[in-house]
């Protein structure tokens, strides 16, 4: 799914500062990943690379085998549309939309569907993700984890391969931080997707297939996920 050979992303100043430092990682389709770390490691930096959100400053990015260092920003936004989804710590929904509303967005924009097929598929994963009866709501009207689940959903929405989750849990209690990284686990698992995932919870971090620690931009060396208990 993701192969990157030598990123590094450095931010020009009169001090340049280099928040990624030649990293290169392989991470094969179906597989769960964490990214941990300090704080102020480059993990969000080096997931917004994965994500083609930022561009690297050196080194080769390859998606599905494609290499993105060529695609110009309009062909890197369909990219991100089709193949890529993302759960931030912050849920980012817009407050004067539905929920069903707020998990349409992407589809509309991909334009692949019809507006009724569109309308199902956004309740159908509202229902899947535990809130069926809440679709029609607004999101001030339900919890911080329900409104965490809704954000899954819009990753959802269409079908990318790729999940990209940038401190999912961060702001949720303990009871909402294993509901949601159960549902990305679930989702690497029976769902066939790759998922990668910040955090800095590592008892979370234990219910991946693998570990990846950042220290100054750098990846230290290769970790199994931690072991429960």
């Amino acid at each position: 799914m993701i192969d990157a050979a030598h990123l590094t992303r450095t931010l020009p100043a009169v001090v340049p500062v280099t928040l990624v430092r030649d990293v290169s990682l392989s991470i094969a389709e179906g597989e769960f990943v964490a990214l941990t770390g300090p704080s102020g490691s480059g993990k969000s930096s080096l997931l917004y690379l994965l994500g083609l959100l930022d561009r690297p400053s050196a080194g080769t990015l390859r998606i599905r085998g494609k290499d993105t260092g060529p695609l110009d920003e309009d062909t890197r936004a369909r990219v991100r549309l089709q193949e890529i989804g993302f759960v931030f710590q912050f849920h980012f929904l817009l407050p004067e939309f539905t929920l069903r509303e707020n998990v349409e967005l992407p589809m509309r924009r991909l334009a692949r569907l019809s507006p009724a097929a569109i309308r199902h598929r956004a309740t159908d994963l509202l229902e899947q993700l535990g809130l069926a009866g809440h679709v029609e709501k607004r999101p001030d009207q339900i919890s911080g984890g329900q409104r965490q689940r809704v954000a899954v959903a819009r990753a959802l929405a269409n079908d990318p391969p790729l999940i990209l989750a940038d401190e999912p849990t961060g702001s949720l209690d303990r009871k909402s931080s294993s509901q949601v990284f159960e549902i990305l686990r679930t989702l690497s698992g029976a769902g066939g997707k790759t998922v990668v995932a910040v955090t800095h919870d590592l008892g979370l971090a234990a219910q991946t297939d693998r570990r990846l620690e950042l220290v100054d931009g750098a990846l230290t060396d290769p970790k199994p996920a931690p072991q429960q208990g």
